[in-house]
């Protein structure tokens, strides 16, 4: 975590306070958070999928509160994470957001799991995206709250190029002054694809993880291998090759990544951090052609 906060990155997403009997990695995020060397400008934040979790993380030092929702646009999906229907799921999020109020905790963001398919019930509406949009519009309407940027999630890799685009399109038009981002998963080698396609059309908000690291623990995977989130440091370079700046370091970020292998222990599905920088590459090139010793 130190590694990365020294990167460039503005938000670092670090542990989640959940269930440890159902994620038992998670068991320690406290422990983690207490022992992050804090940077200024860098929000170190939580993730949390109840209402116990968000009081976990309130109590835990070192966690950056980010207000934010979870909702799911596929019914199946809904009961496999959260053991409740996608509508109970909204009216939990009311008893969210009046912790978040008690907490002076503005809401910045909502998610929406499974906005473009899941196994468990295949391709999601449109129509079903579009009516936690209308959810959120109105609630925000009523509640006088600004409103939040909202996070199309590929949570299980069902998403395409051109969907993406009809989607984050879709959403626009249905909420004007909605900012819309993207949480894409690499389960079936379609991230890049999709990345690029989103930045085609304007968005500017993502979640990655280094490494590729992540997966959903309930999306019932043959060996429990899916790729998880898109690669940070892949979509860094690709930005960097389309003249797009985005203020990380990114060797420092492939430094950050190989780390977080040796300290896993397995091979990572990240690309760049197998094969260095094309910055790094091209000034290793430059310093060969001027006879400059490495």
């Amino acid at each position: 975590m130190d590694a990365l906060t020294a990167t460039g990155l503005k938000k670092i997403q670090v542990a989640s306070f959940v269930n440890p009997r159902m994620v038992p990695a998670m068991a320690d995020a406290a422990e983690l958070f207490g022992a992050i060397q804090k940077k200024s400008g860098v929000r170190h934040t939580a993730l949390w999928l109840n209402a116990k979790g968000i009081e976990k993380a309130a109590a835990t030092a070192g966690v950056d509160l980010d207000g934010k929702m979870m909702l799911y646009a596929s019914e199946a999906f809904s009961w496999s994470n959260n053991g409740c229907s996608a509508k109970d799921q909204q009216q939990r999020q009311l008893e969210w957001l009046a912790i978040y109020d008690r907490l002076n905790l503005p809401l910045e963001a909502v998610y929406v799991a499974t906005a473009f398919g899941c196994q468990m019930q295949g391709e999601v509406p449109l129509q079903a995206v579009l009516d936690i949009v209308d959810f959120v519009r109105d609630l925000c309407a009523e509640q006088s709250r600004p409103l939040p940027s909202i996070f199309l999630g590929d949570t299980v890799g069902w998403g395409n190029p051109e969907e993406i685009k009809r989607r984050v399109n879709a959403v626009r038009e249905r909420a004007p002054g909605m900012r819309v981002g993207l949480h894409l998963h690499d389960t079936r080698g379609m991230g890049a694809a999709n990345f690029y396609a989103a930045l085609q059309e304007g968005v500017d908000l993502f979640d990655s993880s280094i490494g590729g690291l992540g997966g959903c623990p309930f999306c019932n995977h043959a060996n429990m291998q899916a790729a998880g989130n898109i690669c940070t440091e892949d979509m860094v370079q690709l930005c960097h090759e389309l003249g797009i700046e985005t203020g990380i370091d990114l060797d420092r970020l492939i430094e950050a990544s190989r780390l977080a292998e040796e300290i896993i222990g397995r091979t990572l599905a990240g690309k760049v951090m197998h094969s260095d920088s094309l910055d790094a590459q091209r000034a290793a090139l430059r310093q060969a052609q001027a006879g400059e010793p490495a």
